[in-house]
């Protein structure tokens, strides 16, 4: 069985770059195929140089910063890559990755982080965030993504079988594409996040620094709390989240696994106010005994179990239910009055549940699984 890995673009890496890491741990001989990558990335995903093979985007000026502005030839990009010499095509999407041709003797299987989000339900917020709500580049842009969602849904009939990340990915993929998924929960180091029973006295902020994970929200709340907070990452926001910050707010940029997992399993609770897919951050610190205090939709509904007052021995989080100030504000309040009743180690354990072992072999058996059918005229 001759693979081909595809993989939407490898810049900075996040949980689908962990899923990636893996995939080629599994299938370590099958080359990668993406739109563009950064060098040093690849090396830090155990990718030899001459296994990537980049798109025509490859190389093309600030690309990796400005990928954005590119998106209207994203789906034509994708399209030129040839992986006719393949059995077996698998690609890793959150954007246009599904959208490779292949043969009808080839069989697709997609492991979908989620449809492209700033095409279809964060549209608008896209548009707002970006400041291209109005005027002619508004205009351009609603053409672009009109356009966009057209090919992504027709694409989307060029993938054999979905993995979904989590129920809530699976629920997006039958609004949007209206097929079925097989939901494998992406995987956590275990072995990096460990159980740490003393806390110290801040709370964690831990992302991307991109307007739809909401770290100005987070930072707004603590203004007004005073509550010390410390936020790790970076990104487009980053210069804004300083200006935000209060003296009692302190950004820190990236940290590598070993410096953010001391981190967190120091701190009081992450806080986590973005409608993630799945949230892997959120699984990082209740593996390090953290308790999450999370917007409560999303993967943090799969991840996180809430505590209602008389759970404790399962109970490893606080939600709220509105990205507003007012209602992170309550969540920190009923966290702190609450405080003294979470177990860290209950909390570890239910971190447990999302293992590497345990999505490598469940990937492993549904590819293998899916190939024979195919081999036998099932599909």
């Amino acid at each position: 069985m001759k693979i081909a890995l595809v993989h939407d673009w490898v810049v900075k890496l996040g949980g689908a770059e962990n899923c990636l890491a893996l995939f080629h741990r599994l299938y370590p001989e099958a080359p990668l195929y993406t739109l563009f990558f950064d060098k040093k990335s690849l090396d830090r995903l155990g990718f030899a140089p001459e296994q990537v093979h980049g798109s025509m985007l490859q190389g093309w000026r600030k690309i990796e910063k400005r990928y954005r502005r590119y998106l209207p030839i994203l789906p034509y990009a994708i399209e030129q890559m040839d992986l006719s010499g393949y059995d077996l095509i698998f690609s890793s999407s959150h954007c246009v990755a599904k959208g490779v041709l292949s043969r009808s003797d080839q069989l697709h299987i997609c492991y979908c982080h989620a449809p492209a989000r700033y095409a279809w339900d964060l549209a608008h917020a896209y548009l707002r965030e970006h400041r291209i709500d109005k005027g002619w580049k508004s205009l351009l842009a609603r053409v672009v993504l009109h356009y966009l969602r057209i090919w992504d849904t027709q694409s989307a009939n060029r993938v054999d079988y979905f993995i979904a990340s989590s129920q809530y990915t699976a629920q997006r993929i039958w609004r949007v594409y209206r097929r079925e998924s097989r939901v494998i929960y992406p995987p956590v180091d275990l072995q990096n996040y460990v159980l740490e029973e003393k806390k110290g006295d801040y709370f964690i902020y831990v992302s991307r620094l991109v307007p739809y994970k909401k770290a100005d929200l987070v930072i707004r709340s603590f203004n007004e709390s005073g509550l010390p907070l410390i936020v790790v990452g970076d990104g487009s926001t980053y210069d804004e989240c300083c200006r935000l910050a209060g003296s009692n707010v302190k950004l820190l940029g990236w940290k590598n696994k070993q410096e953010l997992a001391k981190l967190m399993g120091q701190a009081r609770a992450l806080v986590f106010a973005a409608d993630e897919d799945f949230g892997i951050v959120m699984v990082e610190a209740q593996a390090c005994g953290t308790p999450v205090i999370a917007l409560g939709r999303g993967g943090a509904a799969e991840t996180v179990v809430p505590a209602n007052g008389d759970n404790w021995d399962e109970a490893t989080g606080v939600f709220f239910h509105e990205q507003n100030i007012e209602a992170l504000n309550s969540a920190v309040k009923q966290f702190l009055a609450w405080e003294d009743y979470f177990t860290p180690r209950v909390i570890w354990q239910n971190a447990q549940r999302f293992g590497e072992e345990r999505f490598c072999s469940e990937i492993k058996d549904f590819i293998n699984m899916k190939y024979r059918a195919f081999q036998n005229g099932r599909i």
